[in-house]
């Protein structure tokens, strides 16, 4: 973990969270043309449900491969977000999205059960990302119902 040496303000650290998420809905590149992973530092760690946690940008590039290669597209409704903010380099971000999966497509609220409802968990330093551990149903068309007798009723 490197030492902090750029201080950096709340909103500073929302502008990065925020252009790591519209990087992921732009295929992986950000608004500048790069790629999503010049946002991260070199030692950073990303956890995915079901996948792990990738450390170093080739895993967090493996990652983001295996990841997006199952979606053909995913939007994230900025509109929503809630932010939080610790008084460190620590940012949390809450939040809804849309999009098509191989499986089918999912959108938050539809069911109100199902996909597209998220919680990411941010450590940015150095206006990059350090440390990013995503929350959410990574069953994105719902079709893991068998094992939730709930689901059936109704």
């Amino acid at each position: 973990m490197a030492i902090a040496t750029r201080t950096m303000t709340d909103e500073q650290r929302k502008s990065v969270a925020l252009e790591y998420l519209k990087a992921f809905d732009n295929a992986g590149t950000t608004s500048t043309g790069g790629s999503i992973l010049d946002l991260f530092a070199d030692d950073a760690q990303v956890m995915f449900p079901k996948w792990g946690l990738a450390t170093g940008k080739d895993e967090i590039g493996q990652l983001f491969t295996d990841i997006g290669g199952t979606l053909s597209s995913i939007q994230h409704h900025y509109a929503e977000f809630s932010w939080i903010f610790s008084g460190s380099d620590v940012v949390v971000v809450e939040g809804t999205s849309h999009g098509e999966h191989e499986d089918g497509p999912w959108r938050a609220g539809v069911p109100e059960w199902g996909a597209g409802r998220w919680c990411d968990v941010f450590e940015i330093r150095d206006f990059l990302i350090q440390r990013c551990f995503i929350y959410l149903d990574p069953d994105y068309a719902g079709k893991d119902t068998a094992r939730y007798p709930w689901l059936s009723q109704g």
